[in-house]
C-alpha cells in the first residue's frame, strides 16, 4: 500500500536532510534519483549524481554551502542598502558587460547575476591593494576571480612570479578587467563544455540553456546552492532595466 502523499513528502524530506558527504566532500546524493518527483528531476538546478562526479572529476568543485552559511548569504540578500550599494556598481559596470556581451555572444543578464550576487557577497577590505597583495584573499574584483583563472586562460605561465603574480591582482582589482576575465572564464568553461555561448541566452524558455547557465555558475563558485540564485537574478526586473534599458543624457532647459 502506498504511504499517504503527506507522509511520503515527509520522509522524502527526512532523506534529504539526513545526507551525508562523501570524503571528496561531495554530498551523497546517491538516493535521490528513486526519492525525488519528476519536477525536480526536471529543475535545471538539481544534478544527478553522475553529472556532479563528472564536474567534481573534470573541474574539482564541491558540494553545497553549510546550512549556517546558506541563512547567512539569504540574510545579507534581503538587505535593502547591500542590495542598493550593488545595483549603483552594476550600474557603472554596464558599459563593460555589453560590450564583453557582445564580443563573446555571452548572455549580458548572465554576466550581470553574477556580478550582482558576488558584488553583495564580497568580504570587507579585500578592494584595498595592501589586503589584496598580502595573500589574505584568494579571489578578487567584482567577480571573484583568482589569480589561477589567468593562468588557465593563458594569460599566466603555470608557474608565475612573484612579479607576474602582483601585476595578475592588480588586473583583478580593475573593475573592467574583472568583468572581461569573467567573460573570459565562462567562455573557457562553454568550450570545455562543448557549448555555444548563445546556449546563455532564453534560460526562462529553453530548459536545456538553463541547465547550461546552471552548470555554469556551479562551476564559477563551487557551490550546489548557486546556480539557482543566478537563475532567479536573471529574471530579477530590476537588473533586467539595469541591463535592457537605454540612459539618455537629459536635455537642458535652455534648448
Amino acid at each position: 500500500m502506498q504511504p499517504p502523499k503527506g507522509l511520503k513528502r515527509l520522509l522524502t524530506l527526512a532523506l534529504l536532510l539526513g545526507l551525508g558527504f562523501s570524503e571528496w566532500g561531495t554530498p551523497s546524493l546517491a538516493p535521490l534519483r528513486s526519492v525525488l518527483p519528476a519536477a525536480d528531476r526536471l529543475d535545471p538546478t538539481t544534478f544527478s549524481p553522475d553529472e556532479i562526479r563528472e564536474l567534481q572529476r573534470r573541474f574539482g568543485v564541491h558540494g553545497p554551502q553549510p546550512r549556517l552559511a546558506q541563512l547567512f548569504t539569504h540574510g545579507v540578500d534581503q538587505l535593502t542598502p547591500v542590495r542598493n550599494h550593488a545595483l549603483t556598481q552594476l550600474q557603472d559596470l554596464q558599459p563593460v558587460v555589453q560590450q564583453v556581451s557582445r564580443r563573446t555572444g555571452i548572455n549580458p543578464m548572465l554576466l550581470t547575476a553574477i556580478l550582482f550576487d558576488e558584488i553583495q557577497h564580497a568580504k570587507p577590505g579585500e578592494g584595498l591593494p595592501i589586503a589584496a597583495h598580502s595573500g589574505l584573499f584568494s579571489t578578487l574584483g567584482p567577480a571573484q576571480l583568482g589569480v589561477s583563472e589567468l593562468v588557465k586562460q593563458g594569460l599566466l605561465p603555470q608557474n608565475p612570479t612573484a612579479e607576474q603574480v602582483a601585476a595578475a591582482r592588480e588586473e583583478l582589482l580593475d573593475p573592467d578587467r574583472n568583468v572581461a576575465l569573467l567573460a573570459g572564464k565562462l567562455t573557457r568553461l562553454l568550450r570545455l563544455l562543448e557549448h555555444d555561448p548563445s546556449a546563455t541566452h532564453d534560460v526562462s524558455g529553453q530548459r536545456q540553456h538553463a541547465k547550461t547557465v546552471a552548470t555554469l555558475a556551479y562551476l564559477h563558485n563551487g557551490k550546489l546552492d548557486y546556480p539557482a540564485r543566478i537563475l532567479r537574478y536573471m529574471q530579477d526586473p530590476e537588473l533586467h532595466g539595469l541591463v535592457f534599458s537605454q540612459r539618455k543624457k537629459p536635455i537642458s532647459p535652455l534648448i
